[in-house]
């Protein structure tokens, strides 16, 4: 038997459809990209106000921080005096000073490029260290410490030590200038002596960056400029040996910059300063009462008002409604309550008792006409207690049985349903 095979039927090729393109417009991608031009752009201002306020410096640390590996720290000095056996301590209170100089042999610099410190503490500090290097002192610290110095202009260029001070003519000739990493964080200044003291470094106006004079009996070195002890600035001429010879005379070192804490306090006191102690207290104590009475009235709920209603209800809607209540609120008793008031009056009626018959009357008729225990019946009516949803479904349904073993009990012949509402 010969098979022939139909040659298959040509693929129906459709005719070229116009497709829509799907690709977002110029318009849709603007608008897509707005949000994120807008925030590019406030990113870029705030940029550029940074870097008009910093005026383009990016330092890191305070300046002459001992800790700062800045060009502005003082790292470098630092830890070039510790491994010389120096034991240098950071302070930036005058609290830190007071504990850090209690063996007495101890040599303090002070840093206040802030104007933090009262110009009366220098007292304290002659005290408490043996000698005291002050770097860019201000006006108030000059006529406090040094009334016979004032300050002149900025340093103009290198100056040998001309001088008696065994530092300067160890370090024979420093730049007291600053760098192009450190100009702006301070501002470097010269003095002019007017009293006894020594006056090194000066140049030709007789500008002096370093001076020593005494106070209250303690030697103190003022140094003009800040970037001669900078990392940045200490390597240049001898300004690294001007500061090893200066910090380097005792066995410690207090490197003091001081901050907030040594502020002075000026003005009228605050509303905290004026306030008793015993007022925070009680304050919180009255708002964790407040919230606690709220939390508890709050979860209350209060008791079920009974109204009126200009309509008509359905028995099985109210009923409905009220088992929804009890369920909700788990007020199961209140339930079986209800539901024993409506039984103890059927079972009144079934026995013939009055109205004004009480539950432990009813129960006695009742155990009799069925011939069960009293102590059971009165349970049923009276004494249990439901605990759970189980329980409570558990006494409607002997509630129930009851009502109908005591109509059979007194009308064999028509024991028929109870008065409850059964569906």
């Amino acid at each position: 038997m010969t098979t022939t095979r139909t040659p298959d039927r040509p693929t129906e090729t459709s005719a070229p459809v116009e497709a829509t393109s799907v690709s977002p417009t110029v318009r849709q991608t603007g608008r897509r990209a707005l949000p994120w031009v807008v925030l590019g752009a406030i990113a870029v201002v705030v940029a550029l106000a940074g870097i008009l306020l910093t005026g383009g410096r990016s330092h890191s640390g305070a300046p002459l921080d001992p800790g700062s590996a800045a060009p502005t720290g003082g790292k470098a000095l630092a830890q070039v005096l510790g491994a010389r056996g120096v034991d240098v301590r950071s302070a930036t209170s005058l609290e830190q000073v007071r504990t850090d100089t209690a063996g007495g042999d101890a040599t303090v610099l002070v840093f206040d490029d802030a104007g933090n410190l009262e110009a009366s503490a220098y007292r304290e500090l002659a005290q408490l260290a043996k000698t005291i290097v002050i770097v860019e002192p201000s006006f108030q610290t000059l006529r406090e410490v040094a009334p016979g110095a004032r300050a002149s202009g900025e340093p103009t260029g290198p100056a040998d030590a001309g001088c008696g001070v065994a530092a300067a003519q160890r370090a024979e000739r420093i730049d007291p200038r600053a760098t192009a990493n450190t100009a702006g964080s301070t501002v470097p200044g010269t003095f002019r002596l007017q009293d006894d003291g020594a006056a090194c470094f000066a140049d030709a106006s007789g500008a002096a960056s370093l001076v020593r004079t005494t106070f209250t009996g303690t030697t103190v070195y003022l140094v003009g400029s800040a970037p001669l002890l900078m990392n940045d600035g200490v390597d240049r001429e001898g300004n690294a040996a001007l500061g090893l010879t200066l910090l380097g005379q005792h066995r410690t070192l207090v490197w003091y910059l001081p901050g907030l804490d040594d502020r002075p306090v000026t003005g009228p006191p605050d509303i905290a300063a004026l306030t008793p102690g015993w007022v925070t207290p009680v304050l919180l104590l009255l708002v964790l009462v407040f919230v606690a009475a709220a939390v508890w009235r709050g979860r209350r709920f209060g008791p079920l008002v009974v109204e009126n209603l200009p309509v008509v209800v359905r028995a099985g809607e109210t009923r409905e409604g009220r088992a929804r209540l009890y369920q909700r609120s788990s007020a199961r008793l209140r339930a079986a309550d209800s539901l024993r008031i409506g039984t103890v009056g059927r079972l009144a009626a079934v026995a013939g008792l009055p109205r004004t018959a009480t539950t432990t009357e009813v129960a006695d008729a009742i155990a009799a006409l069925v011939g069960r225990d009293r102590q059971q019946i009165r349970g049923l009516l009276v004494d249990d207690i439901p605990r759970t949803d189980g329980d409570l479904v558990a006494l409607s349904d002997h509630l129930a049985e009851l009502e109908r073993a005591a109509a059979a009990a007194v009308s064999p012949a028509d024991a028929g349903p109870t008065g409850r509402m059964e569906p």
